[in-house]
């Protein structure tokens, strides 16, 4: 075995999140900090908790006092504490602690998920809006975006079934918000959460119903084909205009 390769297998290896590394900036992390976070982890990593100032200013080519400076900085901010640990054998020991990084990096996260939901709310407000126009054939009045607005945010209607109610409301010829509403509510009833369970129940009231209007008409030969009907019980039935 070469020097370079025992270097490289005495030296170890020190592990950094991804994430940290492409979000330490947004966390208010200077590149120098970021350095002296990887030395203060690569000293932690071999069990060394608090390594002298001055092993961190010679990797760093920095003195001493520049290193401390940055240190305090870095505790100013809440990107690490020292800790005091009381040994065992009633003797103390002080350590760098990142416990606070990592809750501002988790803290970054969860805000950047929550504004993406809102993003993709937003969006699929948008997109309903436009889908119901372009049904309707005309914009929609302040009130009737008030009340799409509720069913997203208070009913917590998903967007995929208000898209699906709007198009049994299309199929029957019902261009009213009642009328889509009036599906929602069927389907809440019936413990419906998902596109696909509304359609399951869709087809089998249309086979449902296929099959009774088939024995009324072998009962009664002169009867008509029996007319499309919306999808809820009658004492559900929605509005009518």
């Amino acid at each position: 075995m070469d020097a370079f390769t025992t270097a490289i297998f005495q030296a170890g290896g020190t592990v950094v999140s991804t994430l940290l590394l492409r979000h330490y900036r947004e966390l208010g992390m200077t590149n120098t900090e970021f350095l002296i976070y990887l030395q203060l982890k690569s000293f932690a990593d071999k069990g060394v908790d608090f390594p002298p100032t001055d092993a961190i200013a010679n990797s760093l080519s920095l003195s001493d006092g520049a290193i401390f400076q940055q240190l305090h900085g870095m505790i100013s901010k809440h990107l690490m504490q020292i800790k005091t640990i009381q040994q065992p054998d009633g003797l103390t020991r002080d350590s760098y602690d990142f416990t606070q990084l990592y809750e501002k990096l988790a803290q970054y996260v969860a805000n950047q998920q929550a504004k993406s939901v809102d993003t993709q709310g937003a969006t699929d407000r948008e997109q309903i809006f436009q889908q119901i126009e372009a049904e309707f054939g005309r914009p929609l009045s302040p009130m009737e975006m008030e009340t799409i607005s509720k069913w997203i945010d208070v009913e917590h209607y998903p967007t995929p079934l208000i898209q699906l109610a709007l198009k049994e409301a299309v199929l029957n010829q019902k261009y009213s918000l009642r009328y889509i509403e009036r599906i929602l509510i069927s389907w809440q009833k019936k413990g419906i959460k998902t596109p696909e369970a509304a359609q399951r129940e869709n087809e089998s009231w249309r086979a449902q119903r296929t099959r009774s209007g088939q024995q009324q008409s072998g009962n009664n030969p002169n009867l008509k084909d029996v007319p499309n009907i919306p999808l809820f019980n009658i004492g559900d039935q929605p509005y009518q205009e």
